[in-house]
């Protein structure tokens, strides 16, 4: 009786694995009833789909808070015939990024879908009526195709969960390319109609597709070496099972591909023209989520992989990395799009966290990874506050004449404020311990890295620093100043509000006490970086 018993037992999942059902699950039926039901003659009501949605996005991230704290490791048998395994294992460097996915996904989901064409349609009906009367808000629409849009949200979200918890190299590549269909048809069906969404979302799709192919070659090439996909194993050999010139190609091939993604200078310019076009909830997620998968590779499959490899292109990177911050930020002080110079700020301040992995040392790896999730909070407040913009003005352009923020609606304009001092990395907020601690360690490198060059390195992050003040106080002298009170807009609506404090508050926690997210990224970066 007591063998049965045993034997029933071992069928049963381990208590801490539910949690990866609740993280997982929600987000993959909600994904698939939604493609479903939005096929059917007589579709769901906006209501029903979006709450759906939102649903989902929530029990998952019930779910993600439970893997991140009990952090339990699944292990299955998926393609024996390659020895891959269906491995689970956060850690670390993993459960930020999890935790910043979550909060994310709710916030996106959230978001309403609002097509620019009805908003310009409101603005031309408007024409002949009081010019001073304030935009209607529509809070929710049934749009066209919202189920596959909202379906295409939780596919994304479900393919950047599966990325950083997996375990195995080739179940990392999986979730990697998982986001990219839902992400292009985002772009190519529910971007801004007036922008030319379909050669953005090509762009999009060509740009990854790449930057997949390289990934997925030096996955293969490793995995050749070392008789393994698990991750584990590869980084304890440390790049043993290859030689310097394996090391050398292996790494480049890599690095290529996740700098695409990220993305870095020079490979930088499809991000600006997709965040343009891109609805609200998709530039949400493509900064703070997508855009990770490209940092979190280099650290999880190039840093302790092929260590050779990375040390001999360490100084090419940083170098890239910082002409990336000192571009971007010159751009962000003529763009006149607003949405636009948002994005190029992204590429900026992920040039401080390519910097600070390029610096070989655990001060730097720690504060790359703090601005790897500083960023993805920042971007997303952000990218809520100018798609809401973008909504009520009927288009993004700084050279159109609009009512100062801080006059007619108080909530968007203090979120810009924070948004936009946190981006330009002051003091208290998150975003200046990822930069100050890029910029320290680049002025003291791992031994193994050229000392003159990363000096040189860390001053020219430190002008891209003070050209951001620069250009922050440009965006907010001509949005958010002033005393213009025509044309009226209304302010943020209960979803907006309740998201821009979400991210408000998280900013301002990670600026006030970093050892909160610190302490749980130190463990890792320890025994990466051990020499």
């Amino acid at each position: 009786m007591s063998g049965v018993r045993a034997d029933l037992l071992a069928l049963v999942p381990d208590l801490g694995a539910w949690w990866y059902a609740l993280a997982l699950a929600p987000l993959l039926l909600a994904a698939a009833m939604l493609l479903v039901v939005g096929q059917w003659p007589t579709r769901p009501g906006h209501r029903v789909v979006h709450r759906t949605s939102l649903v989902a996005a929530t029990v998952s991230a019930i779910g993600v808070a439970g893997v991140a704290v009990d952090r339990p490791v699944v292990e299955m048998s998926w393609i024996p015939s390659l020895g891959v395994w269906f491995s689970l294992r956060p850690d670390g460097l993993s459960v930020p990024l999890l935790l910043l996915t979550a909060v994310v996904g709710v916030v996106a989901t959230a978001l309403h879908l609002h097509p620019d064409r009805e908003v310009r349609t409101v603005a031309v009906d408007l024409e002949d009526s009081d010019p001073t009367a304030p935009i209607p808000v529509v809070k929710g629409i049934d749009v066209p195709g919202l189920a596959t849009y909202h379906a295409c949200l939780q596919l994304v979200l479900l393919g950047a969960l599966l990325a950083f918890l997996a375990g195995d190299a080739l179940l990392f590549f999986v979730g990697f390319e998982l986001v990219l269909v839902p992400m292009w048809i985002l772009i190519s069906r529910y971007g801004d109609p007036t922008s030319d969404r379909d050669g953005a979302a090509v762009r999009f799709l060509l740009v990854t597709v790449v930057g997949s192919s390289l990934v997925l070659l030096g996955i293969l090439a490793v995995a050749t070496a070392t008789g393994s996909t698990d991750l584990q194993v590869w980084a304890a050999q440390g790049g043993s099972a290859l030689g310097r010139s394996s090391q050398l190609a292996v790494a480049a091939a890599l690095l290529v591909g996740f700098a695409l993604k990220v993305p870095v200078f020079p490979l930088h310019t499809w991000l600006p023209w997709v965040h343009a076009t891109a609805p609200t909830a998709g530039s949400v997620l493509l900064a703070a989520v997508l855009l990770k998968l490209g940092t979190y590779g280099m650290v999880r499959l190039v840093v302790p992989v092929v260590p050779e490899g990375f040390t001999a292109w360490a100084p090419l990177l940083a170098g890239l990395g910082v002409t990336g911050i000192v571009w971007a930020s010159l751009v962000c002080l003529v763009e006149r799009d607003l949405k636009r110079l948002i994005a190029w700020s992204s590429i900026a301040h992920l040039g401080f966290v390519v910097l600070g992995i390029a610096s070989g040392t655990q001060a730097g790896l720690q504060a790359a990874l703090f601005g790897n999730v500083a960023h993805g909070l920042i971007s997303a407040l952000l990218f809520v506050v100018v798609g809401g913009l973008k909504h009520r003005w009927g288009g993004a352009d700084l050279s159109h004449g609009h009512a100062a923020l801080r006059e007619v609606t108080p909530h968007l304009g203090l979120a810009l404020v924070v948004g936009m001092a946190a981006s330009s990395g002051l003091p208290g907020l998150a975003g200046f311990w990822g930069e100050i601690g890029s910029v320290l360690a680049a002025w003291s490198p791992s031994p193994d890295r050229p000392d003159g060059w990363f000096r040189g390195f860390a001053v020219v992050a430190a002008v891209g620093g003070a050209l951001a003040v620069a250009y922050t106080v440009r965006v907010l002298r001509e949005v958010w100043f002033g005393e213009r009170l025509e044309p009226r807009i209304p302010d943020a609506v209960l979803t907006e509000r309740t998201a821009l404090r979400l991210l408000g508050v998280l900013v301002l926690l990670l600026g006030l006490v970093p050892t909160l997210l610190l302490s749980i990224t130190a463990p890792f970066v320890e025994g990466v970086l051990v020499r």
